[in-house]
């Protein structure tokens, strides 16, 4: 990361700046003080309209709290902070992150580098990545400690996709309009093989960059995309233990709504971590990538791969298509070869 410059941003930085730049709309309570609905991504209550509270004049460019129950709990107990814990917050993200943001947002100038000060991750949401390496030497991924409030399981762009409502809510897929990096996004739930929540994924429903964006610190090499259901689907049972690896989120949905069981990687290539994964849980692989360059040669690396594991094949899908666009016939006709 870039050299932060703490000092000029807490200086520069007003929490006023930081609500502006949300485009946070708050009622004025007096000269320095505003309140309004909590604007915070792991707020919950929906009756709590005037929990949120801002100072413009305390400490360090001012100062907020949230007096909800449920939002003060789901951050650990801590009600509020300044500036720099706002941005954190809403970003998901640690300290220095959210100062390096700022950093950019605002264009604070940079004095000559010195060693950046030690900060500890905000307590009220711990860093995504532990210190434990793991075999891929990324980490490992933290269970979130909140969820996403008001997700719309029935939005049009869904529907859009094929994706029904009732398969949106089983797989805690839907429209978050929240504050926060999944703002104006369709959000899918991403859970460890444990069925433990991990990450949120945020797809642009528009042509918004990135297409798809995932929350800073989150290691998608070392996760399945669905690997939870399908163990859970599958039993103690040791034969014929079948699965479908497809690259993305919608692919996955639309295998699943054909009829099998699937997991995504995230992208087109493989990491050791999911390597490992799949040859612990599964003893037959239908690599089902898309029809391109890319999806070509990622079919090519997991055949050989998994190949010494398992049984596996790898059926070729029609040039630049992908699963999510080929009919319940086109799949099974694939997929049974």
């Amino acid at each position: 990361m870039a050299y932060v410059d703490f000092k000029h941003v807490k200086e520069a930085v007003s929490l006023e700046m930081v609500l502006n730049h949300y485009g946070i709309a708050l009622r004025k309570v007096n000269a320095k003080s505003l309140r309004g609905k909590c604007p915070l991504p792991m707020h919950g209550s929906e009756s709590s309209n005037t929990s949120f509270t801002a100072t413009l004049s305390k400490g360090l460019g001012g100062a907020w709290a949230c007096q909800s129950k449920s939002c003060v709990a789901a951050r650990n107990g801590k009600k509020g902070g300044n500036a720099l814990d706002f941005v954190a917050t809403m970003e998901q993200c640690d300290l220095q992150t959210a100062a390096a943001k700022m950093q950019t947002w605002f264009s604070v100038a940079i004095d000559a580098p010195v060693k950046a000060p030690q900060v500890d991750p905000i307590p009220d949401k711990p860093d995504l990545v532990s210190k434990e390496n793991s075999e891929s030497g990324a980490g490992k991924n933290v269970p979130m400690k909140f969820t996403l409030k008001g997700i719309d399981p029935a939005h049009t762009y869904l529907e859009s996709r094929g994706v029904t409502e009732e398969m949106a809510r089983k797989f805690g897929i839907g429209y978050f309009s929240g504050r926060g990096t999944m703002k104006d996004r369709i959000v899918f739930d991403i859970r460890n093989e444990k069925g433990e929540l991990v990450a949120y994924a945020g797809r642009a429903i528009d042509d918004s960059e990135p297409r798809y964006k995932f929350p800073p610190g989150f290691h998608k090499s070392l996760e399945l995309y669905n690997l939870h259901r399908v163990i859970a689907e599958l039993g103690e049972s040791t034969k014929r233990r079948r699965v479908v690896i497809v690259e993305g989120f919608f692919a996955c949905l639309r295998v699943v709504a054909a009829g099998f069981p699937c997991i995504a990687l995230m992208g087109s290539s493989m990491s050791k971590a999911q390597e490992n994964l799949i040859i612990r849980h599964f003893n037959v692989a239908c690599i089902l990538l898309d029809g391109n360059d890319a999806g070509r040669q990622g079919s090519v690396d997991c055949l050989a791969r998994l190949g010494r594991h398992m049984f596996v094949y790898a059926p070729e899908l029609p040039e630049d298509k992908q699963p999510d666009s080929l009919s319940d016939d086109e799949l099974c006709a694939l997929i049974k070869k």
